[in-house]
């Protein structure tokens, strides 16, 4: 297993930490049941096959997420409290964590973006679930291999598959996760989010001991009026504000110039004004569809360079609501 190759050079890999003992395994994979459950099996067979350990990321220079005040300039009290961390692990030399994270704004602050941006600028493993989706704590945990067509869950699958013993995991829409009240989404959390029995936890379907306890978790919410206390306390909470028109322009040049250094487009590297005047009319998550549509309007006109008409606001649905963020 090879580690990702990452853009940034202020990364390195911490260590190898094992995420499960391979002997744990080798047992479980010669009971009775894992032979009567060929899909078990199968898993089982992938775990020992792959090794039960993982790579632990840590940063080597303060300043590695210092991209992210361009990337996401109103998550910049987030990024100072995250700063603090990072000087702590490099204190320690060892990998980074923090408090889990609640990020609480409107729809379209940016909460996701930012969330796999750090993600990014760590040069660690993302994970992303859609809590709304989920009517059953199992879509975390696992279901027992009882059950028909029971499988493992996110957490056990993401550390199994990935390369990453601290991957960031993302819980979008943590406020509207549902379902019966007996099958909890949010019931696994209890544990996941506490250090100490994170060390131990056990899916479900693999029954097999995993250190959960490097994951690096982010929710996101727009309202937790009806969130539990208790999972509530285990997490940092930050409002997120809208973007105000200055960090908005940079925002949108720094989406304007992240597409360019994808392609080789012969583009100017700085927005104009008139664009970006243009630009501020819509919710910066649009931004990056927009150029895109602008720049494939101005090369069919021949043109190396933007004109506000490339701009088609009316593309947009619901260009003319208020500004709430990308």
């Amino acid at each position: 297993m090879k580690p990702l190759d990452r853009d940034s050079p202020a990364l390195s890999i911490a260590a190898l930490h094992p995420v499960y003992d391979i002997n744990d395994v080798e047992r479980a994979l010669n009971e009775n049941v894992a032979s009567r459950n060929e899909a078990l099996k199968a898993w089982y067979e992938k775990m020992y096959g792959l090794g039960g350990e993982r790579y632990l990321i840590k940063p080597t220079r303060q300043d590695v997420l210092d991209p992210l005040y361009e990337l996401a300039p109103n998550f910049k009290n987030v990024i100072d409290d995250l700063k603090k961390y990072v000087a702590l692990a490099l204190t320690g030399d060892e990998a980074l964590q923090f408090t889990p994270i609640l990020l609480l704004g409107d729809p379209g602050v940016g909460k996701t973006h930012f969330a796999r941006e750090l993600a990014h600028c760590l040069g660690t493993g993302f994970e992303f679930i859609t809590m709304s989706s989920l009517t059953a704590g199992w879509i975390l945990s696992g279901t027992s291999s009882q059950w028909q067509n029971a499988k493992p869950g996110k957490v056990a699958s993401t550390l199994v598959q990935g390369d990453y013993a601290n991957p960031i995991i993302v819980l979008d829409e943590i406020d509207k996760s549902g379902g019966d009240h007996r099958y909890d989404p949010m019931g696994a959390l209890y544990s996941l989010l506490e250090e100490e029995t994170a060390r131990r936890f056990r899916d479900e379907y693999i029954e097999v001991d995993m250190d959960t306890s490097h994951m690096l978790w982010i929710s996101t919410a727009n309202d937790i009026s009806g969130m539990p206390e208790p999972i509530l306390n285990r997490m940092n909470v930050y409002h997120v504000e809208r973007p105000d028109d200055a960090a908005s322009r940079t925002i949108a040049q720094s989406v304007y110039r992240n597409l360019l250094n994808h392609h080789h487009w012969p583009f100017p590297e700085v927005l104009e004004e008139n664009i970006l005047v243009k630009l501020l009319k819509a919710p910066p998550r649009d931004m990056k569809k927009l150029l895109l549509d602008g720049l494939g309007n101005a090369r069919l006109a021949g043109r190396d360079h933007l004109l506000p008409e490339d701009i088609d606001l009316a593309r947009m649905q619901g260009y003319q609501r208020p500004r709430i963020g990308f």
